[in-house]
This record gives C-alpha cells, structure tokens and sequence, in this order.
C-alpha cells in the first residue's frame, strides 16, 4: 500500500494540474507514441512561442484533474502515453501547432480536448485546426470591403463622367427629408390627442 507521503504528492499533482487546467482556454490530449528527442524538443519550443505548456503527465492524474474541474468525457482517451498540452492563452495556435506537427508524425495524434469549457472530439479539435488564423480572416474581411469599396469609386466616377459628357451640372446633394433630424421631425408634426 502507497505510503502516506505519497499519497500527499499525488494529491498535490492532481491539484495543481486542476488548478492550471481550471486556468486554461484549450486542453489537449495527445499521443506521443513515435515521437524522437530532436522532434520532442521541436515541438515543446514551438509550443512554448504560442504561450503552450506540454507535459507528460500520469493518466490517473489527469484523469482525477479532469474529475475535479467537471470536465466528463475524455476518461476513454486517457489509454496508452498521453502528453497533455494546455494554454490560458489564445487556444487556435497551440491546436494548429499540435495539428500540423500531428500530420508530419504519422504516430502521433490529437486524442481529444477540452475548448473554452467544452470538450471535444478529435474530428472537432482538427477541423477546428484547419480554420485560417484570425489575421488570416481579418485580412481577407478588409480585403472583400476594400474591393466592395473601390468598385462602388469606380461606379461613382463612371456615373460623373457620364453626366458631365452630357452636359449635367454634377452635385452631391442631400435629400430634404433625410436632412432634419428626429428631434426636428418631432417639432414638426402637430401633436394630436384622443378623447376617451
């Protein structure tokens, strides 16, 4: 039988590892198996540059970590060697990080995760890998608005030259009814009362 001293440091593994878990944005389980020194030591660093820890970490602490923070769902992952990589940080670029070192390392794999709160399949956490970056989607959003904006320029101009080729005084000019303001509008109309 485990000592009592034991005991204590197993209980203090699984609190501090509920506590970190209880901080973090995305939680992942991966297998490890295949994986060499130099290919480990890759992946950590590049880990650590997106704000990831990595740990190779007992499945019975994970699991009883897992238990303590309410999270269900991932005791059947916890099988075979598992690293645990989890964030407080933006969650997308450690999931992209583990996805693309998983599609180069025919042996290792996601096995499931926890995002925000909720878990996930490995089906979810890698199609939600496959997503464009958010400076990704940002860029392309005011690449579309940029277009939509110089088409409209160019359609104005067209319009412009069009006038003055016929001979049309060209003026910008605001409709009088868009120009008064509500508060205008309000003065404007005759109160009306209803007897009852």
């Amino acid at each position: 039988m485990a000592s009592e001293k034991i005991l204590n440091q197993k209980k203090e593994e699984v609190n501090k590892l509920a506590e970190e878990m209880k901080e973090a944005k995305i939680i992942l389980l991966t297998d490890y198996r295949g994986i060499n020194v130099t290919d480990d030591t890759t992946l950590r660093r590049d880990l650590r540059n997106t704000g990831a820890k990595y740990n190779i970490i007992k499945n019975n602490i994970t699991r009883r970590a897992l238990a303590q923070c309410n999270i269900e769902g991932l005791e059947e992952k916890l099988e075979g060697p598992t690293a645990v990589v989890m964030s407080s940080g933006e969650y997308l670029e450690p999931l992209k990080t583990i996805y693309k070192f998983s599609k180069d390392n025919e042996y290792y794999e996601i096995k499931g995760g926890v995002i925000e709160g909720k878990v996930m399949t490995k089906e979810e956490l890698i199609t939600l890998a496959k997503l464009p970056s958010r400076e990704t989607l940002l860029s392309m959003l005011a690449g579309a608005l940029l277009g939509n904006i110089s088409k409209v320029a160019v359609a104005l101009e067209e319009v412009r030259k069009l006038k003055e080729a016929s001979g049309e005084k060209v003026t910008v000019s605001v409709p009088a009814e868009s120009a008064e303001t509500p508060a205008e509008e309000a003065k404007a109309e005759p109160e009306t009362t209803t007897e009852a």
